[in-house]
């Protein structure tokens, strides 16, 4: 039986803390940004712990 492959587009976006949740970063942070507040800005930057509804479909992306 071959090997289950990692769908790399979400290797490439989200990564496993320590304790096995998942991290991920904030969209909205790349262009038409002198329109947002630098306090939003810079909260963008922060990455973030992935929601739990989410999570099982996403591991399952990473093999």
């Amino acid at each position: 039986m071959p090997k289950m492959k990692t769908r790399r587009s979400a290797a490439k976006r989200f990564t496993k803390t320590g304790s096995g949740k998942l991290k991920r970063n904030h969209a909205f942070a790349s262009h038409i940004l002198t329109k947002k507040s630098r306090k939003r800005k810079r909260n963008l930057r922060q990455s973030a712990i992935v929601v739990k509804a989410d999570e099982r479909r996403i591991l399952a992306m990473l093999g």
